[in-house]
């Protein structure tokens, strides 16, 4: 830390309150020069957190953290925090294997009042501490939320806001309007100034002012000056400062929430009030770094880049297609021939491989914000009318829609089409992110129908069927990262639960779901050089299983083997053991998949070889079993 003049004295907030106001500049430039300087080298997300750099600063100078609790909503604004809370000599290792999170996580440190790594929940959990704090008597303590980056389409922070507003609580929650969430922020509280001031009534209102203000000389140009002034004024502080006291809460602002002096001004006058403070700040995202202002979406969340040119240097490419590319461009060809067929996303248009099908189609590609519990039931509104919605979210975003999905979709035999993308081990995104529970959550809800492509054809063709070959709820789950093979232009029809035998053997046969498929190939050619011959299957489907299949299995075969990218309890391997169990079946399983346990954040291939999810450790188990056959 020896190039920072002031960073190189902050370890934590104590030292950081030992500054003067006029050294807080300084300090702002240098935790943005680090963050640019390490998360270039070894990626993470970037913009956010060097737009609330001053925020950041000024909360953990005017309150008294961590005793006073920061609830920050999206974990990626927080690496200024970390940063300040004794982490700054290891933000080089944000988000690799046995590193720091690149999220808040309460057993990293004391500073992170709680753990986050999605949308909404900062005013809720907020409020729970406020509330527990006055049933313990501790009424000195400050509870702060600092939501931003779309998180507002969130019903969540509505139901939050809501609440707190009645219970009448001391909370403190901070907008930090940027303007951008991770796509573009569908929200009509993002529109409502915009579309109130350019509605025709309120202009024809002001130009009636204005016309007769031009009649009366001198005196009407004044006022018409004083106008314009207010009307900028009117627009940012007494409209959308009506929508938070009408719930309950102190409003102030907007303000400047890049001017550090402002914010510790701001922010030491209502840290004196009390119950609800909503402050309202502008920020501006990826600010001090020109690349990411100049494309604030692109340097959201970055791999390793050319700090000068923003390209990236990762590992050279490997020749494939991404799933969510194959997917989007399988997209692109039903919608040209079905007009029957919408695409709903939860604030990830681009992270699902849907941009070019956006620009083309853009009244059938329907963001909804960061909204999954909506955007399910929304599509099943739809659904009702005979559109065939194709709902894409991330795997483990989709969790917080599994209500919805039972009751709205499932319940009442909905034909919906649900494109989980980055299923299994995301990496470096760790737990929150990780998609390892769907197989286990889909699978048990009625009228659903679940399966997982072994490659982007396979996903081309699985997306063709659920579309016209089943008439029910639907699930195809698929990793972030590249397959084996690039589509064909042609589709192809799926009988529905029918496996594929990709090699016959003997005495063991391993049943493979989605990417395990590929480990459990080479697994199989591994194994032929040492003269065992081990018989592989092609799943595709987790529901319905294909039991033709599986009862000529049991008798061929001794031993099987599971594998699956995600939990082993209630999913793949478990819905075979449980046919079995049935059936009365005495064969040998054995469950591979991922143990009891949240998987922590790292590189994929590691996160994957330790939880043995690898060729390596699939030869090994075969060639015990072998042996003991």
């Amino acid at each position: 830390m020896k190039q920072y003049k002031i960073l190189a004295q902050v370890n934590n907030p104590t030292d950081l309150r030992k500054l003067s106001e006029s050294q807080l500049p300084l300090l702002c430039k240098e935790i943005r020069t680090l963050m640019i300087d390490e998360i270039t080298k070894v990626g993470g997300h970037l913009g956010a957190g060097l737009g609330v750099v001053e925020l950041t600063v000024a909360l953990h100078y005017v309150f008294n953290t961590p005793e006073d609790k920061i609830i920050f909503d999206v974990g990626h604004q927080g690496y200024p925090h970390k940063i300040l809370t004794e982490r700054k000599n290891l933000l080089h290792t944000i988000r690799q294997k046995g590193g720091i999170s690149g999220f808040l996580n309460m057993s990293e440190s004391k500073y992170d009042a709680f753990g986050v790594g999605h949308a909404s929940t900062s005013i809720s959990a907020a409020l729970g501490m406020s509330v527990a704090n006055d049933i313990l008597e501790k009424n000195n303590d400050k509870f702060i939320a600092v939501i931003g980056d779309g998180s507002l389409t969130g019903g969540l922070a509505y139901e939050g806001l809501n609440n707190a507003g009645y219970l009448n609580k001391n909370l403190i929650v901070i907008l930090n309007d940027n303007n951008i969430s991770i796509d573009k922020n569908i929200s009509a509280f993002s529109n409502y100034f915009n579309d109130l001031f350019s509605s025709q009534r309120v202009q024809n209102w002001k130009d009636t002012i204005w016309e007769t203000l031009g009649r009366v000389g001198n005196k009407g140009d004044v006022i018409r000056r004083l106008i314009s002034k207010a009307e900028g004024s009117f627009k940012s502080f007494i409209t959308p400062g009506m929508l938070f006291e009408a719930i309950g809460f102190n409003y102030f602002g907007p303000i400047n929430g890049n001017n550090i002096f402002k914010l510790v001004k701001i922010l030491n006058n209502i840290k004196k009030l009390n119950g609800p403070i909503f402050l309202h700040i502008i920020t501006e995202k990826g600010k001090g770094y020109d690349l990411a202002e100049q494309d604030a979406h692109k340097l959201h969340s970055i791999g390793s880049i050319n700090q000068d040119t923003g390209l990236s240097i990762d590992d050279a490419d490997n020749g494939g297609l991404k799933y969510q590319n194959a997917f989007g461009e399988a997209m692109l060809e039903l919608f040209e021939k079905d007009k029957r067929l919408v695409a709903v996303s939860a604030a990830m248009i681009e992270g699902t491989g849907l941009t070019t099908l956006s620009e083309k189609y853009p009244d059938r590609v329907i963001d909804v914000g960061i909204a999954e519990a909506h955007a399910v039931t929304f599509a099943a509104g739809m659904a009702t009318k005979g559109i065939v919605p194709i709902v894409a979210i991330y795997s483990s975003f989709l969790q917080r829609a599994f209500d919805n999905i039972i009751h709205d979709c499932a319940l009442q035999k909905l034909h919906i089409v649900f494109a989980l993308d980055r299923a299994g081990i995301v990496g470096e995104d760790g737990a929150t992110h990780h998609g390892v529970f769907d197989l286990a959550y889909l699978r048990m809800i009625p009228n659903m129908i679940v399966m997982s492509p072994k490659d982007e054809q396979e996903l081309s063709d699985m997306l063709y069927s659920a579309i016209y070959d089943y008439n029910c709820c639907v699930a195809i789950r698929y990793p972030r990262e590249k397959g084996l093979i690039s589509p064909t232009a042609k589709f192809n029809s799926i009988p529905l639960g029918k496996s594929e035998i990709l090699k016959d053997g003997k005495n063991i046969c391993i049943l493979a779901i989605g990417s395990m498929v590929g480990v459990a190939t080479k697994t199989a050619e591994e194994l032929a050089k040492n003269n065992t011959h081990i018989g592989v299957v092609n799943a595709r489907f987790v529901k319905p299983l294909d039991t033709e299949l599986l009862d000529k299995i049991a008798i061929k075969y001794n031993s099987i083997i599971t594998i699956e990218e995600g939990q082993k309890q209630g999913g793949f391997g478990s819905a075979i053991s449980e046919y079995f169990i049935e059936k009365k079946y005495k064969n040998n399983i054995k469950i591979v998949g991922i143990e009891d346990h949240f998987v922590e954040h790292g590189k994929i291939n590691l996160l994957l070889e330790d939880e043995g999810l690898s060729v390596a450790n699939l030869v090994k188990f075969c060639m015990e079993e072998a042996e003991s056959n």
